[in-house]
């Protein structure tokens, strides 16, 4: 009987028994485990190892050798009792780099050698920092194309009117549809309840005066050579091979519009977005805003050639609810396209209180497509107090043109998609349109209608309250059309996100959320909007539900009766300390609202609710700081110009906080500026300023970095 062999043995003779040989099982070295009761690094702690710090410290230790080595040869070639040339404080000369060449000295030198760029959904302000204004450009191009704006989706008139089934116009109180004669009717009866009870005379017939007036009233026809202010068009070439590729500024709205060839507007930014119904690639987009800005400064700068444009610095302005993407492809146009010598951004908000002169003010900017509500304190903005609202002036000129056509205006083929109309709307609109009742009248008025090949048009008309109700659109915006806003919103660039989680990095605020949250229509329980609506057409889109606004006003009373009082302890500054009852709100409506909604409801809110819903995310429940903002609410941008709308937005406050009637007051810009012209000057401002050296983007750093240098060059948290 043979004996039970082990297992080792068995594996010794089949050669698998396992034996040490003393030889490592590879030759990578092995890292030992780190002690985590006790461990350092010094990774990113200091200056020296961050690159946009290094070549800061690098080109002023540059400069002080160079300085130096300039007073020892003045030393060594000077004569014995010859004064010597000051030494140079360095912290006063930090942004003295590309001061050489000019006759000037100081700001002025430095200032003559910053291009300042604000460009905007309609005007584009460029001029360079050593200017006293700056010019305007209309921001759009011209290019070759098969048909003009006014031929296309087969020449539907703007603003666009109703039809019979015999493709017949409907009459002019019915061609705007039954929503909009409701809501013009309302705002009539309303107006004349006001102006009684402000003792203000109103005749009974009024409506029927001018409707009667404007209906028998033809046009008297002016022939060209007895025409005075006759327009001088733009020539085009007939050969089309000789015709220009493309047509920016002033000249490109001056086309006829059946030009040969045909000529087709571009607008790149509509509603402080980029355009992209209008186009097809994002490629074409890029390169019009690019040829619209490289023109504009080689025909008003007269700086014709681009190799001297690297002598050159660039501040831009950037909206205060900006797009990343947008930020980061104008870096990348101006420093690599362009060849600018460096960049440097600022905000529109920021920049308007630099133009004015105000450390701390509630800025309200009111564009030509997009309206900004934003409170700045001591050279910051609040991030949490900003708003964007898709609405402006030309929603205005639209709504201005939609009532007179509601009360026969005598020019009934009116259509803004036709250029000379489109200028001529704008030209009417800022002639009569005023928030001062006492100007309600029925006032004869006259224009003249200039078109390419045809005879000038004097037309009569009679206004009455379509002059004041059509600005009160900014605060009854239901009566803007809306409709098309969000057309092919991110048909061509989505939005920006996280490398890490792939979640939307654009930057969000407290009261746009609250904003967004008051215009959302309502949500079903799975938190999508339903599909069943056309694009561009959603509930929020369309109007906004006035029965939500009281809600506004109702939270920033209950904040202010919870507020601390001025003796008692302020609130921390710190935005991340938290404050008893403050933001609950704001932080609510913020966590309900999907990121992934956000491109599908559009911000539109009345302006006086806007400014009170951005002072209470501002003052984050801070009674001074409340007082404060509402006694610096500063009015900018071409909007601003409409005659009595200081009073009328201090009236309009004062009803919704009687407690705080005496604290509230609309400010100016200063020494008599221009309120379109402020962000730019604060722009210009900003950029002759000594010690900002921090926000200069040089090409190098972009090169070597790319869009992450802006973590550390901007001067808001990116």
């Amino acid at each position: 009987m043979v004996g039970k062999r082990s297992g080792k043995a068995l594996l010794r003779e089949e050669g698998l028994e396992r034996t040490d040989n003393n030889m490592d099982l590879t030759t990578w070295p092995q890292v030992n485990m780190i002690n985590q009761k006790n461990y350092y690094t010094e990774y990113l702690k200091r200056d020296d190892q961050i690159l946009p710090l290094r070549l800061q410290q690098e080109e002023r230790r540059n400069r002080m050798t160079t300085n130096a080595k300039d007073r020892d040869r003045a030393l060594a070639q000077s004569r014995p009792g010859e004064a010597l040339m000051p030494e140079i404080d360095m912290d006063l000369d930090d942004d003295v780099g590309m001061d050489e060449g000019t006759g000037l000295t100081g700001q002025d030198a430095f200032g003559s050698k910053i291009i300042v760029l604000h460009p905007g959904s309609q005007n584009l302000r460029i001029g360079l920092a050593s200017d006293a204004l700056p010019r305007t450009v209309p921001m759009v191009i011209a290019r070759k194309w098969d048909t003009n704006e006014s031929e296309e989706d087969c020449g539907e008139p703007r603003p666009k009117r109703m039809k019979y089934d015999d493709d017949l116009t409907m009459g002019p109180e019915k061609m705007f549809g039954e929503e909009f004669a409701s809501q013009y009717t309302t705002m009539c009866s309303e107006l004349k309840v006001h102006m009684r009870a402000h003792k203000r005379r109103v005749l009974p017939n009024s409506k029927e005066l001018i409707v009667n007036y404007n209906k028998r009233t033809p046009p008297e026809t002016i022939s060209e050579h007895n025409d005075p202010h006759r327009i001088d068009w733009t020539e085009i070439p007939s050969d089309r091979l000789r015709a220009p590729a493309f047509i920016t500024g002033k000249d490109a709205l001056r086309i006829p519009d059946f030009s040969t060839p045909r000529y087709k507007l571009f607008w790149p930014l509509r509603h402080g977005w980029y355009n992209e119904h209008d186009y097809d690639q994002k490629r074409a987009l890029y390169d019009d805003i690019a040829v619209i800005i490289e023109e504009a400064i080689k025909s008003q700068l007269n700086l014709s050639r681009r190799k001297d444009w690297s002598q050159y610095g660039c501040v831009f302005v950037v909206p205060d609810l900006y797009e990343k993407r947008y930020v980061t492809q104008i870096l990348d146009m101006l420093l690599r396209d362009f060849g600018f010598g460096r960049v440097c951004f600022i905000q529109e908000s920021l920049a308007a209180t630099f133009g004015a002169g105000y450390t701390s003010a509630c800025v309200v900017d009111l564009g030509a497509q997009k309206t900004s509500v934003c409170c700045v304190e001591e050279g910051m903005c609040l991030e949490n107090s900003r708003i964007n609202l898709k609405y402006g002036g030309t929603d205005v000129t639209e709504t201005f043109i939609k009532m007179m056509l509601f009360d026969h205006f005598p020019y009934s083929e009116i259509n803004l998609n036709r250029r000379y109309d489109f200028l001529l709307a704008e030209e009417i609109k800022i002639k009569f349109c005023t928030l001062n009742e006492g100007d309600i009248s029925p006032q004869p008025a006259d224009f003249h209608l200039r078109a390419s090949g045809q005879a000038t048009r004097k037309y009569m008309f009679k206004t009455y309250d379509e002059i004041l109700l059509a600005p009160q659109g900014y605060f009854r915006p239901s009566i803007f059309d809306n409709s098309l806003k969000l057309r092919d919103r991110r048909k061509l660039i989505d939005r920006s996100r996280d490398l890490y989680d792939d979640s939307p990095n654009d930057p969000v605020s407290a009261a746009q959320s609250a904003i967004i949250g008051m215009t959302a229509p309502p949500t079903p329980a799975s938190g999508q909007i339903p599909k069943d609506q056309p694009d561009g057409m959603n509930g929020a889109a369309v109007s906004t539900p006035l029965r939500q606004v009281p809600n506004a006003l109702r939270k920033f009373s209950e904040q202010e009766q919870n507020s601390i009082s001025v003796v008692g302890s302020p609130a921390p500054e710190d935005e991340d300390t938290p404050v008893p009852g403050a933001d609950v709100e704001a932080n609510d409506t913020k966590n309900e609202l999907d990121p992934s909604l956000r491109d599908d409801v559009l911000p539109v809110a009345p302006l006086d609710v806007a400014i009170l819903t951005s002072i209470v995310n501002g003052a984050r429940n801070d009674d001074r700081k409340t007082r404060e903002f509402l006694g610096g609410i500063m009015v900018i941008g071409g909007g601003a110009q409409i005659p009595g709308l200081y009073s009328y937005l201090e009236e309009r406050l004062r009803e919704s906080k009687p407690n705080l009637a005496k604290d509230i007051m609309i400010g100016t810009p200063p020494r008599e500026l221009d309120p379109q012209g402020v962000v730019w000057k604060g722009g210009s401002v900003f950029g002759k300023l000594r010690g900002t050296n921090d926000s200069w983007i040089s090409r190098i750093e972009h090169d070597r970095l790319g869009a992450r240098v802006l973590a550390y060059k901007l001067m808001w948290a990116w």
